[in-house]
């Protein structure tokens, strides 16, 4: 068991015991007879929903204001800063109501970062991503069925490659863009950081949502900013458009990449997982 002691100006104020938890069972066939774990999809379900919800209608409302034929006003609506910061605070909000249930993973690529990171099991991992799929169609059906004539007009607020990129400046905007908000999951939700400044659990919906709305601001002119695959396809099924369903394969292949390459970065350099696996190193106080 390793020891975690904090020192400053020479002088040492305390020690914590800490030993990382063990690593989640590939397959829990207990977890399946439990409640808590389908309230944990449900909540899945129910926060991408809204999720979806609020930031497309703030999509199609910022295009309807600047459309010449709405308004006037071409400096008018919220702006590509808005968009990002509905996208970043939305994800504050659910995170914060969903963490203590679910985990608020709200993001297929969390969820599979996770995974390869042995944080949940596999059933969990699979049933997470399908209900965020689902609650990302039906997000964005409401949105459709609220504003169907916007909803249509504006592109539905489905995610699209921008004329004058190429595929793969687009796959690694996605995979360097979802980089940043799942390693930003490992090191807000790390257990042992949690051990030692208990104030951590509070704050670590803030920086997800701050990640989510620093990697918008990047990447809308790119590709419209997925780094969720959900939120992706759900646009996508309910727009049902050729150009959305012919770049959908960014949307998916680039989270994915991003958030197995932050696990391993995560779990194999910054928590030296590798090393401890070999068994040629062990860290002394």
């Amino acid at each position: 068991m390793a020891k975690d002691i904090e020192v400053a100006s020479g002088h040492e104020y305390g020690a914590k015991d800490y030993q990382d938890p063990p690593p989640a069972a590939l397959f829990d066939a207990e977890e399946l007879t439990k409640w808590s774990f389908y309230r944990a999809v449900i909540a899945e379900f129910i926060a991408t929903l809204l999720f979806l919800y609020i930031t497309v209608l703030t999509v199609i409302g910022y295009k309807s204001q600047t459309d010449p034929k709405h308004s006037p006003d071409q400096c008018g609506g919220v702006g590509i800063l808005g968009i990002a910061w509905a996208f970043g605070g939305m994800i504050f909000v659910l995170v914060y109501c969903t963490a203590g249930i679910s985990g608020g993973h709200i993001n297929p690529a969390v969820t599979f970062g996770l995974f390869l990171a042995r944080k949940v099991t596999l059933p969990r991992a699979f049933l997470y991503i399908v209900a965020q799929c689902l609650g990302a169609i039906c997000g964005c059906g409401l949105v459709k069925a609220f504003q169907k004539s916007y909803y249509n007009e504006y592109g539905g607020g489905a995610n699209e490659l921008a004329d004058g990129y190429s595929k793969g400046t687009g796959l690694g905007a996605e995979i360097i863009g979802t980089f940043v908000l799942v390693y930003t999951v490992f090191s807000a939700t790390d257990p042992k950081r949690n051990a030692r400044d208990s104030h951590v659990p509070v704050l670590a919906p803030l920086p997800i949502g701050f990640a989510v709305f620093m990697v918008h601001l990047a990447t809308i002119p790119i590709t419209g900013t997925g780094i969720n695959p959900a939120r992706s396809f759900g646009a996508a099924v309910i727009y049902g458009k050729d150009k959305a369903w012919d770049d959908q394969w960014l949307f998916w292949v680039g989270p994915m990449i991003g958030a197995a390459i932050a696990a391993f970065y995560h779990q194999y350099v910054l928590r030296a997982g590798a090393v401890k696996a070999l068994g040629s190193f062990r860290s002394n106080a």
